[in-house]
Order: C-alpha cells, then structure tokens, then sequence
C-alpha cells in the first residue's frame, strides 16, 4: 500500500511538469498536440517526442521498426536479456541493455516509469492496463497501440499509422506501409492463381506456445502459411492458432512436405531417437522434403522473421512462381527495411539457417 501510495503522490508531482497529459480534447495547449490512440482516446502529447517508454507486446517492436529506438528511455526486463528470438531488441541490445527496466511482460512499473522521465508512455492493447490509470499514476501521457499477434493485419497497419504520428514520423510510416503491402502483393501474385490441387499438403511442427514443443506441435492458419496460400493441414481439424497434433494424425496425413521450427528442435531430436520408426514412415522424410522456419513468434509476432519465413516457404512449395527469388536476398532486404541491418549471418552463425533438415540431426 506504501509503494502504491508513493507511485500516485509521484505522479500528482510529475503532472505539474507534464504539462496537458490529462487536458481534454479541444483544449490544446501550447507546445502540445491531440493524437488518437488505437482505443480512440483523444491524447495530448508534447509537440515533439524524443522520450518514450513501451509497455507491452509489440509496442518496443513497432517503435523499432519505425526508427525510433534511439528515443526509447526505459524497457521491460525481458528487452535487457541477450537472444536473437527477437531481432529488433537484438540490434538495438547495446543500447537497450543499459537502459532502466520499466516494466515486466506488459506489467508497467509506474515508479520506474517516473524516474526514467519519458513524455508519452506508448502502451500495447495486449497489456491489459487501462491507460487512464497509468497516466493517473504517472502523470505521463499513454498513447495506446492496438498491436499484432499474426504476420500482417489491419492492426499492424494500424499501429505503424498511430507511431508515425506520435514520433513524427509520418514520412516512416508511409514507406513502411507501402514495403509490407508491397510483400502482400508480390506473395499473392504469385501464389494466387495456382490451383488447388496444384498446392502440396504440408506440414509445421516444432511450433512453440506456452513453451517449447516437438513435432506435435503446430498451427492452424501458420503466419507465414497464410500469406502465400499454404495447403496446410493443420487448418483441417478445426483448431485456431498453435496446438498439440496427435503424431498419428500426421502419419495419417502423410504431408507432401513438412517444415520444423528450430525452437522445437531439441526435442523433436529426442523423439526421434526413441521412436525412429515413426518418422522413417512418412514420405516426406523419406523424400528429403523437410525444411527449416525460423521461430517468429517471441513476445508475439516478429514481423521481419515471419516475412522472411513466408518467402522461404513459397520457394520451396512454389519452385516455379519463385524461380527469380535469392531466399537470402529477399531476407536480407528485409531485415534492412524493418531492423535497419541484416542480422541473417548471425543467425546462420548460430545455426538458424533457412535449409533443408535431416530430421533427428
């Protein structure tokens, strides 16, 4: 009770110097400008932006892709950890690593929050905070974003928009939103007039949720998957997002081609080793029809991964409507648009390579 009285007395203090974090709309003031949020509050922030802290999935993500990490004064502990399972924090970690943790796991920590002095607190709609107590407590402005758990939807549209405006970087926004929808475009064109009975059955394991998984682990409507038409079998069954397959079911199925996520790697490898009958019976193991994805989804979507998974996938279905695409290439180029470096080689380097597998390996 001490610490949450302490949180709020600081946040009266903070709202004498954050001038208009909570003025109503229409009554602009000075130096300050109204923005609408992705939950339609009318927020006014300062005129120009260059202190923020993101709480929540996606919103440190977005930021990044919008080329504002270097206005980022404060981030959630997960962002201090080195990894690559989530390449915007992995270019930006030297920078990121030094920064006062202000939150864990879309929990904001509203003293620390004060104390690294941002002028708008850039929330994820996934945080299940209410935006209006924390800039109560605060006395920061909060910009709610609607964020994005798939590869490209209105939402992520949607939150590129509202981040181009808050950092002013309307110009950003614009060539972000033409790139992504450029990918949708080539994707389609090339996969959208195949016929059905033209598009190999495949299959995706190793797919991670609440923890890693082996080869049971799957998705239906698989990001990647659904951005070049897929014939993937896990939509069949009637399950939405990642689940647990029955190993039979695949047999079953026998898949054209199958796809594993380096994430369940290890333990797909175990399985293998205890059960190598099962595995030497589908086709596609037989055939050498197993190929690699690398995991995309860390504190949700990674948009830059999911992308390039999705074009490494339609080469390897679509040979022919994908003849003229370097996979490597096209991933670096990106990775560049949305991360502002290539970090492929560094992946490869640690082992996740876009490449056939031997299973069990």
């Amino acid at each position: 009770m001490a610490a949450v009285i302490f949180a709020l007395s600081l946040g009266i203090t903070a709202c004498g110097g954050a001038e208009g974090a909570g003025t109503e709309a229409g009554t602009e003031t000075a130096g300050f400008r109204m923005i609408t949020d992705g939950s339609g509050r009318e927020v006014e922030i300062p005129e120009t932006v260059e202190r923020a802290v993101c709480v929540g999935v996606g919103a440190l993500r977005y930021s990044c892709y919008m080329e504002a990490a270097d206005r980022i004064v404060g981030v959630e502990d997960y962002e201090t950890k080195p990894g690559m399972d989530r390449l915007y924090q992995y270019v930006n970690f030297e920078r990121f690593q030094e920064l006062p943790v202000i939150g864990a796991n879309g929990e904001p920590y509203a003293e620390e929050i004060i104390a690294a002095d941002p002028q708008v607190i850039v929330l994820s709609a996934y945080a299940s905070v209410d935006p209006e107590e924390l800039s109560r407590q605060t006395g920061i402005p909060v910009v709610e974003v609607p964020g994005s758990d798939t590869t490209l939807d209105d939402k992520a549209y949607e939150t590129i928009r509202i981040l181009g405006e808050l950092y002013g970087k309307e110009d950003r926004a614009e060539e972000l939103t033409d790139y992504l929808k450029g990918i949708e475009a080539d994707l389609s064109a090339r996969t959208e007039t195949i016929p059905p009975e033209e598009r190999p059955s495949v299959y995706i394991g190793g797919v991670s949720f609440q923890g890693a998984h082996g080869f049971e682990g799957t998705e239906a409507h698989y990001g990647p998957f659904e951005l070049i038409g897929a014939n993937n079998l896990a939509d069949t069954v009637g399950q939405e997002g990642a689940f647990d397959v029955d190993p039979e079911q695949v047999l079953v199925w026998d898949p054209d081609l199958i796809f594993l996520d380096y994430n369940g790697m290890e333990l797909i490898r175990e399985n293998v080793s205890k059960n190598p009958e099962f595995y030497s019976a589908l086709t596609a193991v037989q055939e050498g029809k197993v190929y690699s994805q690398i995991s995309f989804r860390s504190y949700a979507s990674n948009l830059e991964t999911a992308l390039a998974d999705a074009y490494y996938a339609a080469w390897v279905m679509f040979p022919e409507e994908f003849s003229d695409v370097d996979y490597e290439e096209k991933t670096g180029e990106i990775f560049e648009m949305l991360l502002g470096s290539d970090p492929y080689e560094d992946l490869k380097e640690a082992g996740y390579e876009f490449r056939s597998i031997q299973i069990g390996e």
